[in-house]
């Protein structure tokens, strides 16, 4: 046979040819071209890259906080010692909760009609609840002050008054996050099916909410709660431009006065919503698991 001629002859599984020695062919799994050490590598590089951009704020942070000059752990005991950093942090807790209330009540109904009786209008829902992305804060909590400052309403004269405007506003921002959650957890379960078993038992509307439809949506309800839980501990604008007492403002001013303290207290919140996403992967890993 003469080189550069095609080899006759079938080609046997050790790359050989009838007649000819050719040694053995190796083939990466799948057939293809043997990877290059470069193209293996480049995933690991994307994700150290990655990390070290997550990474090099939060060590920066943890090495500010130690950086006292009355000690390493100064800024931390200053920081929990402060008089005014448990009530902040305790009217921040009581807002959460409230605002993830009036957000199910709101959310969860609307969801469950428009999914059982209108689902033509499910467009025009998820129009209104990408509202908040569209509208800044500042623009926000302005017109709400114009609104509600002047007669007959007259909400924003009192602390608690207005604190109850800043939680409806808090339960606006929360409408994207939650209303996906309910959605999901609504598409995931045959809502027509169970409303007719229920009706056929003769369970009204109020029951089947509470009875039927909110056990069936627990794993969709606490994702979207914890969500807008973080949403309301870290938000500022609102609460500053209403004068409320609550954690995002008192960790402004630490800011602006003392750097080691804030730095020590945004490590906190950093874990507090670490937290918070890891009660939500629990909870959802343990509810995939018994499904």
């Amino acid at each position: 046979m003469s080189i550069g001629a095609a080899p006759s002859g079938p080609i046997t599984e050790f790359g050989t040819v009838e007649g000819v020695g050719m040694g053995r062919v190796t083939h990466e799994p799948g057939g293809g071209p043997p990877r290059s050490r470069l193209a293996r590598l480049w995933p690991w590089s994307i994700v150290l890259l990655g990390s070290l951009y997550f990474l090099m704020p939060l060590i920066g942070t943890v090495r500010m906080s130690l950086r006292h000059n009355q000690g390493a752990s100064a800024a931390w005991r200053l920081i929990l010692a402060n008089e005014d950093l448990w009530p902040a942090f305790r009217e921040s807790m009581v807002n959460g909760l409230a605002t993830i209330v009036v957000s199910l009540l709101v959310i969860v109904p609307t969801a469950y009609w428009v999914t059982l009786k209108l689902p033509k209008l499910r467009p025009i829902i998820e129009f209104i609840t990408l509202l908040p992305f569209v509208i800044p804060g500042v623009v926000l909590v302005l017109a709400l002050i114009r609104l509600y400052s002047a007669p007959p309403l007259l909400l924003t004269r009192t602390y608690g008054s207005t604190r109850l405007v800043m939680i409806c506003a808090y339960a606006a921002l929360s409408f994207p996050y939650m209303y996906r959650a309910v959605d999901n957890g609504l598409r995931a379960i045959d809502v027509r099916a169970l409303t007719e078993a229920a009706q056929s038992l003769g369970a009204g509307w109020p029951t089947i909410l509470a009875k039927v439809i909110f056990p069936n949506l627990k794993v969709a309800l606490i994702s979207g709660a914890l969500l807008t839980f973080a949403i309301v501990m870290g938000e500022l604008t609102i609460a500053l431009y209403m004068a409320q007492r609550t954690l995002a403002p008192f960790m402004a001013d630490i800011v602006r006065n003392k750097p080691f303290e804030a730095a020590a207290l945004t490590l906190i919140m950093f874990a507090v919503t670490w937290v918070a996403l890891g009660m939500i992967s629990f909870v959802t890993n343990r509810a995939g698991k018994r499904r």
